[in-house]
This record gives structure tokens, C-alpha cells and sequence, in this order.
């Protein structure tokens, strides 16, 4: 071979070998995310820089496990462990997810279901195209991250196994200063321990959250069964609100928050203050109180079934166990008491024959039944003016009418708040059409609060509030009567993004009434002589409130 040769030979055999830095790049970023799996946080509190100062136990044992595993049995072992930390990361991010949503973690028992929830949330809020965009990336994502996690810890392995001396004494090493950090509680940030191991926890706990959720089932029925109303007859309850049309309003996302926070208490209280002026100059008066509800930033039909069955109602095994029986609801004893009950449901959209079987409604009126004409505002099929109004027509506003007990959905408060309605004169609320072309915000795509600026989210939710709590003082100014006695609470706070961490699931709860006699029957409550509770004012669990209604009433 000739120099030339040589010298055209040598470059393109150094070209067919493989370059070894994109090799390393690889693999170093495959045990970033191995590690990266094991650090990630399982709530939104836990997303700070403090959370890389950890060295898991889990990462310790899993590569301890690969060093000793037979050579056959090893690449399995990894694909298998792969897929379990790719799940771990699913895991994460639910409890991520509903810690922000539902201030709770994710419950791998019963929260299947609301994913069900989740899609005609979207599909109401982003339409059909939306909703389906989501549910498919969501799927896609979680395909991804089984496979990216699964791929990263065969690549780790064999690393292992090209450096096991090296690797070995690494491990052996991280497993001395983990033992010795264990026992001494350091700590390089305060409050995050070096030897971490709660990737281990986290599925400790969740093991004991599976035990007690089949424990649950039996301790429920049991609640069920000591019901002290059960057998009352009619001719003795609610006596004392004979004649009585009995409003019993839920406002959503209706938190204390909203009464107390310093970023929504001033714009609300003022509602509240004004409302109070109104409603005295129209012989009305008010008491409220606090009820802590079942259930926090959603899933508002547990804190429905709580108020209205006296049972501590959070979970949905709960709930469906509610629904299968024949506990007396709120909706019952007035039934049973003589009053014609209805339920204004107005984003209610599917046959609900469980629900209605359950409450025993003599009407429903859900969403088709409402009639609405005009156009959804966010999440909200309608404003609540016009659903107060529609019940009004249908109801209340029948010459002779015999006495009526209504559960009234006001859902313009619901997430996202990004489009209120404005009101209108109510007697030209009509069809709804007269909403036609009202819209709060100008955003174009405003159905995920997480994706807005927050300091627009909460300002938003704020005048939520303010709109539901201005629509149910003038539907008062406007129809009340001697005859009406209208209660409203809070189904539920709003979620974490517009409260922060760690706040109350207290909710506030207001009677009002010209009946003086309605009120001397509650007059031991201690509630405040107001629209608005004072901070003071009692709180009860929202479980309470039905026994306490009916006693009161007796």
C-alpha cells in the first residue's frame, strides 16, 4: 500500500468508530433522571432547590440490588425496576397534581373516577377537540415516561456492569455517608435530611391507604345505620318552618378564604357589608357560621352529600355507598314533611337516575330542564342569575304554590374564573340570550388555571365570588318574601394555587330570613348577626349541620 493509501485508508477507518462523547452525554443524563425519579417531589411545596440536597436510600438499595443480580437476571431486573420507578414518577405527579387541584394526594384506590370528572371539565370548559388533546397527550406522556425511565435504568446497569469494581466501592461509599448522615440528622438545608428516604414512605403510606380504604367500606355502613332520624315521622319535623319556602343555596368554591384573606377580603366583605345594608332596608336579616367541608378546590358533589345527609361524605367510595341506601337527607325530611323538593342543577348534563332516586326530588331541573339560551361562561353552562331566575318561574312565582324546598346549584363561581357574566334587570334574564356576547376576559385559551398568571387567577376568582354573592342579595331584594328562608354556603375552598398551602377547608354559611322567629330558633348557634361570619364565629363539621337543622326546627 502506497503512502497515499495509508493516508486515505486511516481517516475513514477512524470515521466507522463510534465517538465516545455522545455516549457519555447519554448516559450521564440517564442517571440524572434515575436520580432525578427518585428526588422529584410529590407536592408543590416540595419544588425548591432544597430538594437536590437528599441522597435517596431507594437509589442506594436499587443499585446494590443490580450489582449482586446474576448476569441473566440482571437486564430484566433493570427493564422491571424501570418500569416501577417510571411509575413511581406517575405517582408523583397525581399527588403533585391534586395537592394543587384537591389540596390532598392522589388516592390510587378511588380517584379513577375522576378522571372521568377531569375530561367533561375540560370538554365544558376547552370543548370537545380540547378535552380529547388533553386525555391523549396526558396517555402519551405517561407511555413516555415508562419508557424513558425503563430505557435510563438499562443504560445505568450497563455502565454497572462495564465498571462494577468502581461502581461497588461508590456504592458502599454513598451507603456509609448515608448511614452516618442517618444517625446523626444532618441536615445541609434545615428541614431536608441528607439521608432521604421518602420514596419509601411514599409507598408505605399508600400500602396503608389501600388497608384503610377496604377498612372504610364497613366503618361507613355503620355511620349510615346510626341515623337518630331515621324513623321521625312527618308531623314532627321542620315544624317551625311550616309554610316556609326553603332555599338552600350552594355557592362554589365559597371558602373562608374569601372572607378573610387579605387579598379577597376587602372586595368581598364589601359585597357582604352592602348586601347587609339591602337586605335590612328590605326587613331581612342574616346569621352566619363556618362548616368545615368534606372535601377542598373540587369534587363538590361530597360536600353536597355531606351537608344533606349528616355523614362525613370524602371520599367516592363514600359517596357511591351514600347513594346505594336510603339515608334520610335534608331533601328527605322535607319531602317527608309535606314540602315539594327540587334540585336546580344547572351543569348537570347526564341522566343522573342514581342521584335523583337517592334525594328523592319531586323535579330536577338540570341543565336541558333549566332551558337555558345563551352562552357558557367558562365551566359555567350558565350564570347564576339566570339559573335564580329559572327556579323562580318554575317554582316560586306559581300562584299558590304549595310551600317548596330547593337545593340550588350556583356554579358561575367554579374554575377556571376566567368569564363572568354581568348582571342584568331580572326581568330581562328571560331565555339567557339577553348574556349573549358577555365575557369577563379576553384570553383565548383561559380553561387551565395553571397555565394563567396566578396573581390573574386569584384576582379572577375573586370577582367570582363578589358575583355570586351580589346575584343571591338582589334575587333577595327582588323575591324574597315573608315566606322565604334562604340558606347559602360554601360547597368547598377554592384550590391551593388561589389559597396557598396548608389553608382551612372552612366554608361559610348564612340564613337569611324576615321571620324573626326563624332566627330566635337558632339564636344558641352563636352565629354572627351578619352576611359575613366574624372570625370568631362557631365551626362545625359540615356533617353536622343536618342533625343541628332538624333539631332546630323540630
Amino acid at each position: 500500500m502506497t503512502a497515499t493509501d495509508t493516508r486515505a485508508a486511516g481517516p475513514a477507518t477512524h470515521g466507522v468508530a463510534p465517538a465516545p462523547r455522545p455516549r457519555r452525554v447519554v448516559t450521564v443524563l440517564a442517571g440524572l433522571l434515575v436520580l432525578g425519579a427518585f428526588l422529584l417531589p410529590d407536592d408543590l411545596a416540595g419544588f425548591t432547590p432544597a430538594a437536590l440536597v437528599r441522597l435517596p436510600l431507594e437509589l442506594l438499595a436499587g443499585a446494590a440490588l443490580l450489582l449482586v443480580a446474576p448476569p441473566r437476571a440482571r437486564r430484566v431486573v433493570a427493564a422491571l425496576g424501570g418500569v416501577v420507578l417510571g411509575l413511581l414518577v406517575v405517582l408523583k405527579l397525581l399527588d403533585v397534581g391534586f395537592s394543587g387541584a384537591l389540596a390532598r394526594p392522589f388516592d390510587p384506590v378511588l380517584d379513577w373516577l375522576l378522571f372521568d370528572d377531569a375530561f367533561a371539565f375540560l370538554d365544558g370548559a376547552a370543548g370537545r377537540a380540547g378535552a380529547v388533546a388533553a386525555a391523549a397527550g396526558v396517555l402519551l406522556a405517561v407511555v413516555g415516561v415508562l419508557v424513558v425511565m425503563a430505557r435510563s435504568v438499562l443504560r445505568v446497569t450497563a455502565t454497572v456492569r462495564r465498571h462494577r469494581g468502581a461502581a461497588a466501592r461508590t456504592v458502599a461509599a454513598l451507603t456509609v455517608v448515608w448511614t452516618v448522615s442517618a444517625l446523626l440528622g444532618a441536615e445541609i438545608v434545615p428541614g431536608v435530611p441528607v439521608a432521604d428516604r421518602s420514596t419509601a414512605a411514599l409507598v408505605g403510606d399508600r400500602a396503608v391507604l389501600v388497608a384503610d380504604r377496604l377498612r372504610d367500606g364497613r366503618a361507613y355502613a355503620a355511620e349510615l345505620a346510626a341515623d337518630p332520624y331515621r324513623d321521625t315521622p312527618g308531623d314532627r319535623l321542620l315544624t317551625a318552618l311550616r309554610g316556609k319556602d326553603v332555599v338552600l343555596t350552594f355557592v362554589e368554591s365559597y371558602g373562608r378564604d374569601a372572607v378573610e384573606d387579605p387579598e379577597f377580603a376587602p372586595g368581598v366583605g364589601a359585597v357582604l357589608a352592602d348586601g347587609d345594608r339591602r337586605l335590612a332596608a328590605a326587613g331581612f336579616a342574616a346569621r352566619s357560621g363556618f362548616l368545615t367541608s368534606s372535601t377542598a378546590g373540587g369534587a363538590s358533589w361530597l360536600a353536597h352529600a355531606t351537608t344533606l345527609s349528616g355523614t362525613w361524605v370524602d371520599t367516592q367510595q363514600r359517596y357511591d355507598t351514600l347513594l346505594a341506601g336510603d339515608r334520610l337527607t335534608l331533601n328527605g325530611a322535607f319531602g317527608r314533611a309535606g314540602w315539594r323538593t327540587v334540585g336546580v342543577m344547572p351543569n348537570t348534563v347526564q341522566p343522573w337516575p342514581e342521584g335523583e332516586a337517592f334525594y328523592g326530588y319531586d323535579r330536577l331541573y338540570d341543565h336541558a330542564a333549566l332551558d337555558y339560551r345563551g352562552p357558557r361562561f367558562s365551566w359555567a353552562a350558565m350564570p347564576d342569575q339566570y339559573t335564580l331566575a329559572a327556579f323562580q318561574r318554575a317554582e316560586r312565582a306559581v300562584p299558590g304554590h304549595a310551600p317548596v324546598m330547593a337545593e340550588v346549584a350556583l356554579v358561575s363561581s367554579h374554575a377556571p374564573w376566567s368569564q363572568l357574566p354581568r348582571a342584568v334587570p331580572w326581568e330581562t334574564v328571560g331565555d339567557g340570550s339577553v348574556f349573549d356576547g358577555m365575557s369577563t376576559s379576553s384570553d383565548s385559551d383561559t380553561s387551565v388555571i395553571f397555565s394563567r398568571d396566578p396573581a390573574r387567577v386569584r384576582s379572577d376568582y375573586r370577582a367570582s365570588i363578589e358575583y355570586s354573592l351580589q346575584t343571591i342579595v338582589s334575587y333577595v331584594e327582588t323575591y324574597g318574601d315573608d315566606d322565604l328562608v334562604l340558606v347559602f354556603l360554601g360547597d368547598h375552598q377554592p384550590a391551593p394555587l388561589v389559597t396557598g398551602e396548608g389553608a382551612s377547608r372552612d366554608v361559610p354559611v348564612t340564613i337569611v330570613t324576615r321571620d324573626r322567629a326563624v332566627l330566635d330558633r337558632i339564636s344558641g348557634w352563636g352565629w354572627t348577626e351578619s352576611l359575613r361570619p366574624a372570625p370568631a364565629a362557631p365551626v362545625w363539621r359540615m356533617a353536622e349541620f343536618r342533625d343541628r337543622f332538624l333539631a332546630a326546627f323540630e
